[in-house]
């Protein structure tokens, strides 16, 4: 059903990059120190601080819109990258902020004759979406040729659909982190835990303190689909979570069930969660970082589960990363730790000159390399210098995915039919938010989730 370049993936265990994750994260994150204060690094989307290594044509007059959900410090950090692309060339690129989910808001685009130039797609299964929808057109050869040159097999198969190359991930993410107060744990001589059962006994530890544990942000249905696959990919191994990802095997498999009564030990602890069920129903991923991160020694919650981005949002929090807001991998619940990731592609719908060199401006390390300063941002770009990143826990990050090559899990709902994978109030968003609120029904939540899975990938 969805994306074929995801079937295509490695089918190698993850412990390779578990490894690597976990081993880079845990002997220095919480050692380093530094703060995005200097994230900006004076680049402002000029270039000027590296030669250039991407050949670009003159489009002076040359006019192109660009589509992403991205608000805030992303989209402004983005901004910087597509101002240095008009530097470059001569052409206007005008950001159209889209809203989720990106399907939907292109096919109304599409339908009025207006589609953007480009769309910055969050998971291969919209890509094929927009292929099977004759949307999307395949990148020439200068922009393949730089994704060759800069990013390895892997990232190159999950833009590809029917073995032709549609998207360029300009954007990454690793999203198996859990971010912490380090003040909260000073406090309480709380530790950072390597295994699930010990995320269970720091949580208590906390708690005792006085802090609640986590925060959760319930209200965005894709940070519990993220919560979920960590887990599942560590209890259940690699090789399941293919299969849940193909729709291979049904949401009420026993390895579903295991996950989600492993979820509960956390989103069923009365006074774990801030603000309850409800409040984290009401609780955005914004609010869900920040609230961590203010307050004094009383904030909503000590912990808050996210991937590196949520940087961005410690920084608006006017937190230090690596010394008032440190991380840990996500715990190991199963053999090996998660190694989750997720990404950006961009995706060219109207095909001419000036699309196809922002798909080629995108796929260089030039263009990633100015946001990489910027903070709150990781590219899949392996000749991406580690020393463009502003601190010290986003250079390991970085690092850490680079090095993991092509032994990684794109985030499964992102893999999955928009309907539903990536649909608010709809699929597994949905279900998740409704476990998050009943976390004792997990036989109903397994069906529910079945229901709607064969309903979208249509087995």
């Amino acid at each position: 059903m969805r994306s074929t370049s995801s079937g295509n993936r490695t089918r190698r265990a993850a412990r390779t990059a578990a490894a690597v994750f976990a081993g880079a994260l845990a002997l220095s994150l919480t050692a380093c120190g530094g703060d995005d204060k200097d994230n900006g690094n004076e680049q402002g989307g000029s270039g000027e601080e590296s030669a250039s290594t991407v050949t670009l044509p003159k489009l002076d007059g040359e006019t192109l819109e660009v589509a992403a959900v991205w608000t805030g410090a992303e989209q402004a950090n983005f901004k910087k990258v597509l101002a240095e692309f008009e530097k470059r060339t001569g052409a206007k690129v005008t950001f159209v902020p889209a809203q989720d989910p990106i399907i939907n808001f292109l096919g109304s685009k599409v339908a009025g004759g207006q589609p953007p130039d480009v769309a910055m797609l969050p998971q291969p299964g919209a890509i094929k979406q927009a292929v099977e929808k004759k949307w999307a057109k395949p990148l020439g050869a200068d922009a393949v040729k730089e994704l060759q040159q800069n990013y390895s097999p892997g990232w190159q198969e999950i833009g590809k659909v029917d073995n032709k190359q549609y998207g360029v991930y300009y954007k990454a993410a690793n999203k198996s982190l859990i971010w912490y107060n380090a003040k909260v744990f000073e406090n309480a001589g709380a530790a950072e835990p390597k295994t699930w059962d010990e995320l269970l006994t720091t949580a208590q530890t906390v708690y005792d303190s006085g802090v609640t544990p986590f925060s959760v942000g319930g209200a965005d249905g894709w940070t519990l689909t993220d919560w979920f696959e960590n887990v599942y990919l560590s209890q259940a191994g690699p090789e399941k979570y293919d299969q849940l990802a193909k729709h291979e095997i049904k949401w009420t498999d026993a390895s579903v069930k295991d996950a989600l009564t492993t979820l509960a030990q956390v989103w069923g602890k009365k006074d774990y969660v801030a603000g309850g069920a409800d409040g984290a129903l009401q609780t955005d991923f914004p609010a869900s970082v920040t609230q961590v991160f203010t307050g004094g020694d009383q904030p909503k919650a000590a912990m808050v589960y996210e991937g590196d981005f949520a940087q961005v949002n410690i920084v608006q929090a006017k937190a230090g990363v690596g010394t008032d807001a440190k991380v840990f991998p996500f715990p190991t619940v199963g053999d090996t730790a998660p190694v989750v990731s997720g990404g950006d592609a961009a995706v060219i719908l109207q095909d001419s000159e000036a699309a196809q060199a922002l798909a080629t401006w995108l796929a260089s390390p030039d263009a990633a390399t100015i946001q990489a300063k910027l903070g709150g941002y990781l590219s899949p770009n392996k000749n991406v210098e580690n020393s463009a990143y502003p601190n010290e826990v986003q250079r390991k990050i970085a690092k850490a995915l680079i090095d993991s090559g092509d032994d990684f899990r794109f985030d499964m709902s992102d893999q999955a039919p928009q309907a539903f994978g990536g649909t608010p109030g709809k699929g597994e968003w949905k279900a998740l938010q409704d476990f998050l609120k009943n976390p004792s029904d997990v036989a109903g939540t397994q069906q529910k989730l079945e229901a709607d899975a064969a309903a979208a990938y249509g087995n």
